[in-house]
């Protein structure tokens, strides 16, 4: 999930299961051992005002900035394309350096099941002078954000929970779960075989014949980069420039990536536990790392013996890990900043006083623990489940709890816990995207990233033949380029982007 879920924690990656497929469909854009020949022009796209409410801020900006956004009808089911159809929502920030311009950038945030719509704004500022000379698109991937949104109607905002320490926790785990998947279906079943990653990769190649390109290029973050890899796979030949940043394992996306991402989750906590003992005046969390970590320790045992109560919420064990995970995975004063306030908060509820959260706090348990969070959340696991089968049996995700648990005791129950892909209606309609190509591109990723790790972005390296690995060392964060703020990263992706060359070895910057 980069699960937003929120900016620290949108991008922490769902999944792997390493389980065949019953059912599958033959690849279209594989079929014939290649991508099908353009058809006719698509229908033209008619530019309008981003705004569509009247408290639209994201659509005002975008229009004070320049762009136009557009609708774009899609097949549901690209192997029948007359048949039923939805529509993909896109923004438009035209090149202003008409006269070198290089070519059109589509964008896409991750999650999966982050909107993409406003992310030109961002990335053009990251570009600097050569943002200029692109055109950049935000796509809301389909059945995201402005894009048929599906919203499965959940009563919490993120499934991502620990197991707890005990099996009768598991099995109140393993009761939600069910309900949540038995939710998605009974609103969705029509549409859910449809939400998935190749599908979405389609619907990029029609974007790119709508805008009479004929080849574009691509900035993908965390699941992005999983999705930028699929495209590259399933259409060679119709990109340009291609930047993965904070790419995961491509042969591990699906509904158990998490798993074996305990260690970085762990080194992150104490990264973070060191800084705070630092600032013990300000913070009162301890003197030492390891004072600072048994606050954390008896913050969870607290939570175990009865859910803390933060302002109106109810913060219980199997939430409180969640939390520690995606608060401790990045660096940044400020953010270390805001994770010590959360723990100190955290801390108040543990010895039964009056916590009221701050807003950032305020805003992320808004979005876990009620239905807020249902919108994004219910897309995210659409996809995650779409993409790859996962184990039906819950006895094989405590198996795994119980394993990870002795080396792992707060991470481990996280990290391996189950997930409403357990109990998904459908079995997805294809084998996943096996990522294997000489295609160029750029990958981008921190030594430290708790979410798609430092290996899972090397594996990506070595799927990608043709691809160069730019590599911040001694960091951890989750997205990079332009989200971080280290100047040398944003250099040499600029400079790829501008002039198209990738560099002639694998690279490395510093904090």
């Amino acid at each position: 999930m980069k699960p937003t879920f929120t900016r620290t924690g949108r991008r922490l990656v769902p999944a792997l299961a390493l389980i065949a497929v019953s059912a599958t469909v033959v690849p279209l854009a594989e079929a014939a051992g290649g991508p099908p020949a353009d058809g006719g022009p698509p229908p033209p796209l008619r530019w309008k005002s981003c705004v569509q409410v009247s408290d639209d801020a994201a659509g005002r900006e975008l229009d004070r900035a320049g762009a136009r956004c557009a609708e774009l009808t899609v097949p549901l089911d690209h192997s029948r394309p007359g048949g039923r159809t939805i529509t993909l929502a896109l923004s438009l920030l035209p090149a202003t350096d008409r006269d070198r311009r290089i070519g059109t950038l589509v964008l896409n945030s991750g999650g999966p099941g982050e909107g993409t719509l406003d992310k030109p704004l961002q990335t053009r500022a990251a570009m600097k002078d050569v943002g200029a000379r692109y055109d950049l698109v935000g796509l809301d991937p389909r059945f995201v954000g402005r894009s048929t949104p599906l919203d499965c109607g959940w009563p919490i905002g993120l499934w991502l929970r620990s197991a707890g320490p005990t099996r009768a926790r598991f099995d109140h785990q393993v009761a939600v779960q069910r309900d949540l998947a038995e939710r998605c279906a009974r609103r969705h079943a029509d549409v859910l075989p449809y939400v998935n990653t190749r599908d979405t990769a389609r619907d990029i190649d029609l974007v790119r014949r709508a805008l009479g390109e004929r080849r574009v290029s691509f900035l993908g973050y965390s699941y992005g980069s999983y999705l930028g890899a699929v495209y590259l796979q399933m259409f060679p030949g119709r990109t340009d420039r291609v930047v993965l940043d904070s790419a995961g394992d491509p042969h591990k996306w699906g509904p158990r990536a998490t798993q074996g991402t305990e260690d970085e989750a762990e080194r992150a906590l104490h990264g973070w536990a060191a800084w705070a003992a630092r600032r013990h005046g300000t913070y009162g969390l301890g003197a030492t790392p390891a004072r600072v970590l048994a606050t954390v320790n008896a913050i969870v045992a607290a939570a175990e013996r009865r859910p803390l109560r933060v302002g109106p919420y109810e913060v219980d064990d199997q939430a409180v890990p969640y939390l520690l995970s995606v608060g401790s995975g990045d660096d940044r004063p400020a953010a270390r900043a805001d994770f010590a306030s959360t723990v100190r908060t955290l801390n108040e509820a543990a010895h039964r006083r009056p916590a009221e959260p701050g807003p950032e706090l305020d805003r992320f348990l808004t979005f876990i623990l009620t239905g807020a969070g249902s919108p994004l959340a219910s897309p995210t696991a659409a996809i995650t489940c779409g993409d790859r089968a996962a184990p039906r049996d819950p006895g094989t995700y405590w198996n795994d709890v119980q394993r990870s648990r002795a080396r792992h005791p707060l991470f481990g129950p996280l990290k391996n816990n189950i997930w409403p892909c357990a109990f998904w209606p459908n079995e997805p309609r294809e084998l996943p995207t096996r990522i294997g190509n000489s295609a160029p591109a750029l990958i981008v990723s921190a030594t430290g990233d708790t979410a798609t790790t430092y290996e899972g972005s090397r594996a990506m390296r070595r799927a990608l033949t043709g691809s160069r690995l730019l590599t911040l060392r001694g960091t951890t964060a989750h997205g990079i380029y332009g989200e971080y703020g280290n100047a040398c990263v944003d250099a040499k992706v600029n400079a790829y982007l501008a002039t198209g060359a990738l560099p002639a070895a694998d690279l490395v910057c510093r904090p």
